[in-house]
Protein backbone atom coordinates (compact mmCIF):
# COMPACT_ATOMS: atom_id res chain seq x y z
CA UNK A 1 0.00 0.00 0.00
CA UNK A 2 1.80 3.02 -1.18
CA UNK A 3 1.90 6.23 1.33
CA UNK A 4 -0.80 8.00 -0.09
CA UNK A 5 -3.58 5.38 -0.18
CA UNK A 6 -2.67 4.54 3.25
CA UNK A 7 -3.18 7.91 3.71
CA UNK A 8 -6.52 8.12 2.34
CA UNK A 9 -8.05 5.42 4.35
CA UNK A 10 -6.35 6.86 7.30
CA UNK A 11 -8.11 10.27 6.69
CA UNK A 12 -11.46 8.90 5.92
CA UNK A 13 -12.02 7.23 9.45
CA UNK A 14 -10.68 10.27 10.85
CA UNK A 15 -13.40 12.14 9.54
CA UNK A 16 -16.31 9.51 9.86
CA UNK A 17 -15.33 10.54 13.85
CA UNK A 18 -16.81 13.91 13.26
CA UNK A 19 -20.60 12.78 13.58
CA UNK A 20 -20.08 10.65 16.73
CA UNK A 21 -18.57 13.40 18.70
CA UNK A 22 -21.03 15.35 20.65
CA UNK A 23 -21.22 19.00 19.77
CA UNK A 24 -19.25 21.40 22.11
CA UNK A 25 -17.36 19.03 24.51
CA UNK A 26 -14.54 17.95 26.14
CA UNK A 27 -12.40 15.29 23.90
CA UNK A 28 -10.12 12.64 24.71
CA UNK A 29 -7.51 12.89 21.52
CA UNK A 30 -5.22 9.98 21.15
CA UNK A 31 -1.70 9.82 19.67
CA UNK A 32 -0.34 8.76 16.01
CA UNK A 33 -0.92 9.17 12.47
CA UNK A 34 -4.66 8.61 12.06
CA UNK A 35 -5.25 11.16 14.77
CA UNK A 36 -3.29 13.91 12.82
CA UNK A 37 -5.74 13.26 10.49
CA UNK A 38 -8.68 13.69 12.99
CA UNK A 39 -7.09 16.89 14.51
CA UNK A 40 -6.96 18.28 11.03
CA UNK A 41 -10.51 18.24 10.55
CA UNK A 42 -11.42 19.44 13.75
CA UNK A 43 -9.04 22.47 12.81
CA UNK A 44 -11.57 23.05 9.61
CA UNK A 45 -14.43 22.72 12.35
CA UNK A 46 -13.91 24.94 14.80
CA UNK A 47 -16.23 24.79 17.52
CA UNK A 48 -17.00 21.07 17.13
CA UNK A 49 -15.33 20.39 20.65
CA UNK A 50 -14.98 22.73 23.28
CA UNK A 51 -11.48 22.15 24.36
CA UNK A 52 -9.64 17.99 24.78
CA UNK A 53 -7.47 15.83 27.04
CA UNK A 54 -4.49 15.03 25.07
CA UNK A 55 -2.69 11.66 25.38
CA UNK A 56 0.99 12.76 24.44
CA UNK A 57 2.82 16.01 24.65
CA UNK A 58 3.20 15.43 20.92
CA UNK A 59 -1.06 15.36 20.61
CA UNK A 60 -1.18 18.53 22.97
CA UNK A 61 1.46 20.91 20.44
CA UNK A 62 -0.77 19.93 17.83
CA UNK A 63 -4.14 20.67 19.57
CA UNK A 64 -2.11 23.81 20.56
CA UNK A 65 -1.47 24.46 16.55
CA UNK A 66 -5.06 23.63 15.94
CA UNK A 67 -6.45 26.68 18.11
CA UNK A 68 -8.00 23.34 20.46
CA UNK A 69 -7.43 24.14 24.20
CA UNK A 70 -5.51 21.61 25.87
CA UNK A 71 -7.02 20.42 29.98
CA UNK A 72 -5.01 19.06 32.46
CA UNK A 73 -7.61 15.00 32.97
CA UNK A 74 -7.56 15.79 37.02
CA UNK A 75 -9.79 19.22 36.09
CA UNK A 76 -12.30 17.15 34.11
CA UNK A 77 -15.26 15.30 35.31
CA UNK A 78 -17.08 14.90 32.02
CA UNK A 79 -15.05 12.72 29.45
CA UNK A 80 -18.25 11.41 26.51
CA UNK A 81 -15.27 10.29 24.21
CA UNK A 82 -11.94 9.28 23.53
CA UNK A 83 -10.82 8.78 19.88
CA UNK A 84 -7.53 6.81 19.06
CA UNK A 85 -5.82 5.22 16.48
CA UNK A 86 -4.09 1.51 16.46
CA UNK A 87 -1.20 -0.69 15.37
CA UNK A 88 -3.76 -3.73 15.31
CA UNK A 89 -7.02 -4.00 15.86
CA UNK A 90 -9.71 -7.49 15.71
CA UNK A 91 -13.13 -7.51 15.24
CA UNK A 92 -13.79 -8.09 18.73
CA UNK A 93 -12.10 -4.57 19.23
CA UNK A 94 -8.85 -5.62 21.21
CA UNK A 95 -6.16 -3.59 19.94
CA UNK A 96 -2.13 -3.50 20.33
CA UNK A 97 -1.19 0.34 20.81
CA UNK A 98 2.32 1.90 21.99
CA UNK A 99 3.69 2.03 18.57
CA UNK A 100 4.44 5.89 19.56
CA UNK A 101 5.09 4.98 23.27
CA UNK A 102 2.32 6.95 24.71
CA UNK A 103 0.54 4.15 25.88
CA UNK A 104 -0.09 4.78 29.52
CA UNK A 105 -1.59 8.14 28.92
CA UNK A 106 -3.88 6.83 26.30
CA UNK A 107 -4.96 4.40 28.25
CA UNK A 108 -5.54 6.33 31.40
CA UNK A 109 -7.56 8.61 29.08
CA UNK A 110 -9.25 5.59 27.32
CA UNK A 111 -10.35 4.75 31.04
CA UNK A 112 -11.59 8.02 31.79
CA UNK A 113 -13.96 8.17 29.05
CA UNK A 114 -17.49 7.07 28.59
CA UNK A 115 -16.67 5.66 25.01
CA UNK A 116 -13.52 5.34 23.34
CA UNK A 117 -13.99 5.02 19.31
CA UNK A 118 -10.79 3.72 17.14
CA UNK A 119 -9.66 4.74 13.63
CA UNK A 120 -8.12 3.07 11.45
CA UNK A 121 -7.30 2.08 8.12
CA UNK A 122 -7.95 -1.44 6.68
CA UNK A 123 -4.22 -2.91 7.07
CA UNK A 124 -4.59 -2.64 10.88
CA UNK A 125 -7.18 -4.63 11.01
CA UNK A 126 -6.09 -8.68 11.73
CA UNK A 127 -7.85 -12.01 13.00
CA UNK A 128 -5.30 -12.17 15.65
CA UNK A 129 -3.48 -9.74 17.41
CA UNK A 130 0.52 -10.65 17.97
CA UNK A 131 1.77 -10.03 14.64
CA UNK A 132 2.83 -6.22 15.81
CA UNK A 133 5.04 -6.13 18.11
CA UNK A 134 3.41 -5.86 22.28
CA UNK A 135 4.66 -2.25 23.71
CA UNK A 136 5.63 -2.90 27.32
CA UNK A 137 6.05 0.49 29.19
CA UNK A 138 8.34 -0.30 32.16
CA UNK A 139 10.51 1.82 34.96
CA UNK A 140 14.08 2.05 33.52
CA UNK A 141 15.46 -0.35 36.68
CA UNK A 142 13.25 -3.01 36.36
CA UNK A 143 13.73 -3.52 32.66
CA UNK A 144 15.66 -6.24 32.24
CA UNK A 145 13.72 -7.99 35.17
CA UNK A 146 10.90 -7.51 33.54
CA UNK A 147 12.62 -8.64 30.13
CA UNK A 148 13.70 -11.73 32.17
CA UNK A 149 9.74 -12.14 32.90
CA UNK A 150 8.92 -11.78 29.47
CA UNK A 151 11.78 -14.31 28.23
CA UNK A 152 10.26 -17.18 30.46
CA UNK A 153 7.40 -17.16 28.88
CA UNK A 154 8.52 -17.27 25.39
CA UNK A 155 8.59 -13.94 24.26
CA UNK A 156 11.73 -11.92 22.56
CA UNK A 157 11.50 -8.46 24.52
CA UNK A 158 13.59 -5.71 22.83
CA UNK A 159 14.20 -2.43 24.29
CA UNK A 160 13.69 1.03 22.37
CA UNK A 161 16.93 2.14 22.40
CA UNK A 162 16.99 5.52 22.90
CA UNK A 163 13.40 6.39 23.55
CA UNK A 164 11.77 7.73 26.64
CA UNK A 165 8.38 8.17 27.02
CA UNK A 166 6.51 11.39 28.45
CA UNK A 167 6.46 9.45 31.72
CA UNK A 168 10.30 9.28 31.66
CA UNK A 169 9.98 5.65 31.10
CA UNK A 170 11.44 2.74 29.00
CA UNK A 171 9.60 0.28 26.45
CA UNK A 172 10.05 -2.99 25.37
CA UNK A 173 8.60 -4.37 22.38
CA UNK A 174 7.74 -7.88 22.84
CA UNK A 175 7.71 -9.95 19.90
CA UNK A 176 6.90 -13.87 19.42
CA UNK A 177 3.78 -13.82 22.03
CA UNK A 178 0.83 -15.59 20.75
CA UNK A 179 -2.22 -13.85 21.75
CA UNK A 180 -5.08 -15.99 22.08
CA UNK A 181 -7.35 -14.41 25.10
CA UNK A 182 -6.15 -10.24 25.13
CA UNK A 183 -7.76 -9.45 28.28
CA UNK A 184 -5.83 -12.82 30.10
CA UNK A 185 -2.72 -11.71 28.69
CA UNK A 186 -3.37 -7.94 29.62
CA UNK A 187 -3.82 -8.81 33.36
CA UNK A 188 -0.88 -11.12 33.39
CA UNK A 189 1.98 -8.90 31.99
CA UNK A 190 0.65 -6.15 33.87
CA UNK A 191 0.79 -8.02 37.03
CA UNK A 192 5.04 -8.26 36.47
CA UNK A 193 7.00 -5.85 38.76
CA UNK A 194 8.43 -3.00 36.87
CA UNK A 195 5.64 -2.92 33.99
CA UNK A 196 3.67 0.68 33.89
CA UNK A 197 1.29 -0.42 31.22
CA UNK A 198 0.63 -3.49 28.77
CA UNK A 199 0.09 -1.95 25.15
CA UNK A 200 -3.22 -4.46 25.10
CA UNK A 201 -6.06 -2.46 24.85
CA UNK A 202 -8.54 -5.65 25.78
CA UNK A 203 -9.79 -5.34 29.49
CA UNK A 204 -11.49 -1.94 28.25
CA UNK A 205 -11.64 -2.26 24.64
CA UNK A 206 -12.48 -0.05 22.12
CA UNK A 207 -16.41 0.59 21.75
CA UNK A 208 -16.42 1.67 17.86
CA UNK A 209 -14.04 0.35 15.50
CA UNK A 210 -13.96 3.02 12.42
CA UNK A 211 -11.99 1.69 9.49
CA UNK A 212 -10.89 3.31 6.21
CA UNK A 213 -10.80 1.28 2.95
CA UNK A 214 -11.00 1.82 -0.35
CA UNK A 215 -14.71 2.00 -0.59
CA UNK A 216 -15.26 4.35 2.44
CA UNK A 217 -15.46 3.90 6.01
CA UNK A 218 -17.01 0.49 7.79
CA UNK A 219 -17.99 0.82 11.22
CA UNK A 220 -17.61 -2.13 13.49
Amino acid sequence: MTASIADTKKRRAAEAALQHIPAGCVLGVGTGSTVRFLIDALAAHPGQVRAAVSSSNATSTLLAAAHIPVLDLNDVTDLPLYIDGADEATRARHLIKGGGGALTREKIVAAAAARFICIIDESKLVTELGAFPLPVEVIPMARALVARGLQARGARPVWRQGFVTDNGNHILDVHGLSIKDPPALESELASLTGVVTVGLFARRPADMLLVGTERGTVAL
